[in-house]
């Protein structure tokens, strides 16, 4: 049987409702990190065009996607958006006042910043307070295509910083596990303790307060 091809138009459905009601800008707004041991949680915003021509095929929730396939779609993504604003926050920010809490700050900080004021924002399972209109969707990044543009952009963006920071703790295979708790990455938590960019919150199981 031929794998079935996945229909990037099949995802729209959320955004034609608004679109037929006249919105305009249809914003997605996702989040990606909040489950590591390390590293930040980043979110991204943004507003992609919505006409047939302007689709981007094969976009889908990130998760479901291959890295370079990501890489390929962030690119085409960030050249077609009418507008995107990232935000993320660290390690330290997460431990001080939770991740739940992290992520909805820097939502709020990422719809507040984009430079297009967006008429309806949807936002991946997680209601916050806005000054828009929101539409908050489980498994968002799985069934509207702003979303998992946002969901591409976000994880693309931490993936990326994740690498880098492999480069600097080599110890934790960084590069390949992105800060969750690979077997390598809690083997080397024990071993070796933590580094700076753990999250001290998310690792009390596996080291105390030693660091590399």
């Amino acid at each position: 049987m031929p794998k079935k091809v996945h229909d990037t138009f099949a995802m729209l459905d959320y955004e034609r409702k608004y679109v037929a009601a006249g919105k305009k800008y249809v914003a997605g707004v996702d989040e990606v990190g909040r489950g590591p041991l390390a590293g930040p949680v980043v979110v991204a915003c943004v507003i992609m065009p919505l006409g047939d021509d302007d689709i981007i095929q094969g976009v889908n929730d990130s998760k479901k996607l291959s890295e370079k396939k990501r890489e390929l779609l962030f690119g085409e993504i960030m050249k077609k958006a009418i507008a995107c604003k990232v935000e993320w926050a660290d390690e330290k920010v997460i431990d001080e006042i939770n991740i739940l809490q992290t992520t909805k700050r820097c939502m709020q900080r990422a719809i507040d910043g984009i430079e297009v004021p967006p008429d309806v924002v949807l936002i991946d399972a997680v209601n916050i307070d806005c000054k828009y209109p929101i539409e908050a969707i489980i498994k968002g990044d799985a069934k509207s295509y702003s979303i998992a543009c946002a969901s591409i952009v976000a994880k693309v963006t931490r993936d990326r910083f994740m690498v880098e920071m492999s480069e600097k703790y080599p110890d934790y295979d960084f590069a390949s596990n992105k800060g969750y708790g690979s077997q390598k990455h809690i083997e080397a938590l024990k071993s070796v303790g933590a580094c700076p960019i753990h999250r001290r919150s998310f690792i009390k199981n596996f080291v105390g307060n030693e660091e590399k």
